[in-house]
């Protein structure tokens, strides 16, 4: 079933944040309500109404994934992605009406790792975007085990020892992020970059207070702190 864009715009700005995104796009109703659905689906959204901005933007910030129209003022998206594309590997899903083939083609050719088609699906949306985030960072199941803890990044879930455990959207993003840099001292600064967008006003000891709050649901060895750098899941 598709959904009509126009009728998000009222859909509440909640604020708990998955990954970061950066929405392209010129259409002023679509992007007011992707950028509400994707908030209200947990994301951290960051946007751009023309290719000049969204290549800026896209090149000035940490992304974890890139939704990109094509047909955009100042500079297409064929034109962004290929700019963008000499820096970086951010993930970045085409989103465009034309159906051609050639036309997905050229999006994969020029450096796009997923094409979706107006009208689409929300939901197709979101696990589109999902997959892409999970093969940037090498993970390519749904299910991240770490010892007893199970995340299950589709349904957004955690167990310990087959018990469901509660989480905070925000504790659930910390977690996530973790989990898929598993092996990496994570800074503080890079989470910061990819869990909250340009408009968020946050605490710095948030961040102190969401780790705390997970040793305490999942046990206290799972996130390890490296002094002066930031945290790490072994």
């Amino acid at each position: 079933m598709q959904r009509d864009f126009t009728d998000l715009t009222d859909l509440p700005d909640p604020t708990d944040n998955l990954m970061r995104i950066l929405l392209i796009e010129d259409e002023a109703d679509l992007l007011s309500g992707l950028a509400r659905a994707l908030r209200e689906e947990g994301y951290a959204v960051d946007t751009a109404a023309d290719g000049e901005e969204g290549l800026y933007k896209a090149q000035s910030a940490e992304y974890d994934a890139v939704v990109l129209d094509v047909m955009l003022p100042r500079m297409d998206g064929w034109e962004v992605l290929r700019s963008l594309r000499q820096s970086r590997k951010t993930p970045v899903l085409m989103l465009t009406a034309r159906d051609a083939a050639r036309d997905r083609v050229r999006g994969l050719d020029t450096g796009a790792d997923d094409y979706l088609v107006k009208p689409f699906d929300l939901g197709e949306l979101f696990a589109r975007l999902r997959a892409l985030i999970r093969r940037s960072a090498g993970q390519t199941r749904n299910v991240i085990e770490i010892g007893e803890v199970v995340v299950d990044t589709a349904a957004r879930s955690v167990f310990v020892s087959g018990i469901s455990v509660a989480l905070t959207a925000r504790e659930y993003v910390l977690l996530e992020f973790l989990a898929l840099h598993r092996g990496e001292t994570v800074t503080r600064s890079t989470l910061y970059e990819h869990l909250f967008d340009e408009d968020d006003d946050s605490l710095s000891n948030l961040l102190d207070v969401h780790v705390s709050n997970l040793r305490k649901k999942l046990g206290h060895e799972l996130i390890a702190t490296r002094r002066g750098h930031g945290y790490c899941i072994e």
